[in-house]
């Protein structure tokens, strides 16, 4: 991919604007997963932990009879984080022209890139090192999630899929992780000579670094709808949800719904409408929040454009 710079035209459409209304940006809810996954830190860049598979499971004996002695069963699961870069370069002649300071330049570019760090990262959750996400990173949930706890909507139309999964979060459930005891982060900027096309000029130099990863050592931590699709009939409902929820041990109940904003439109229209008695009138179903009881949260992270084969 080639390198990206501010230019001075990029200043200029900022500086050019009422610093009264400021900046608007146009992602307002910037990958809410992210935003919402609990975050521990590791010393180093990888640890083991301990599964139990299954359970020791006593039995009943008669008097003198005795039982046989039995044990849990237990299995190594190793959680890695991944180096996570991203480069900030900036012309001091560009930082210069911004009316507002260098500082006002510099702070957009960061906040800019945190962002996108945020987005990165929230796709990086779904698809993993798949499509979608990034080869380099770490496995997402289409990867993971265990094949007893998914639900085929049995879409058909290519491009046009999407999941649903529900999540449970916790330390011993899902939660991001950041390596050599830190969450990724922006550094200080400074001034450094670089070279372009073999000539030397001075640059503000910047990054936004650190190791991350995702713990998903528990598989009853997550599940999925898959194959949700623009086909009639295709698309999300209370049924789906059910015959997932059903699949789940019975003790174990997601924290929240992560899904498309189409999926939730699906959901909706898939609900009965009303009338109402006294004017006659079709009440649409309200646009819904929780599905099964489960809050439904809407990111732009998930696509509806996955392909049939995920």
């Amino acid at each position: 991919m080639a390198y990206a710079y501010l230019t001075l035209l990029d200043i200029a459409k900022v500086s050019g604007q009422d610093t009264t209304v400021g900046l608007i940006e146009e992602n307002l809810n910037i990958a809410p997963e992210v935003k919402m996954f609990p975050m521990r830190t590791i010393s180093g860049t990888s640890f083991s932990t301990v599964q139990r598979v299954t359970l020791a499971s006593p039995a009943f004996r008669l008097p003198n009879e005795g039982t046989e002695p039995k044990k849990s069963v237990y299995a190594n699961k190793l959680v890695q984080t991944y180096y996570f870069d991203g480069q900030l370069e900036m012309d001091v002649a560009i930082a210069a022209a911004d009316d507002q300071g260098e500082a006002h330049a510099l702070a957009l570019e960061a906040d800019g890139i945190m962002q996108g760090a945020l987005l990165k990262l929230g796709s990086q959750i779904w698809y993993g090192t798949g499509s979608g996400g990034d080869t380099k990173g770490f496995p997402g949930a289409v990867s993971v999630v265990d094949s007893a706890y998914v639900v085929d909507a049995a879409g058909t139309t290519a491009t046009t899929g999407s999941s649903v999964y529900g999540v449970k979060l916790g330390s011993n459930q899902v939660t991001l992780v950041g390596g050599n005891n830190s969450v990724f982060s922006v550094g200080e900027w400074t001034k450094q000579y670089i070279t372009r096309s073999s000539k030397e000029l001075q640059a503000w130099k910047n990054s936004i670094q650190g190791y991350v990863g995702c713990q998903w050592v528990n598989k009853n931590s997550v599940c999925r709808i898959k194959k949700l699709t623009a086909d009639s009939g295709k698309g999300l409902t209370d049924a789906l949800a059910a015959d997932l929820i059903a699949l789940l041990p019975a003790n174990v109940v997601p924290d929240y719904w992560f899904m498309t904003r189409r999926s939730r439109r699906q959901l909706q229209a898939s609900r009965a409408t009303a009338t109402n008695n006294d004017s006659g009138a079709v009440q649409y179903p309200p646009t819904p929040t929780e599905m099964a009881g489960i809050p439904i949260v809407v990111t732009d992270s998930l696509l509806n454009t996955e392909s049939l084969t995920l």
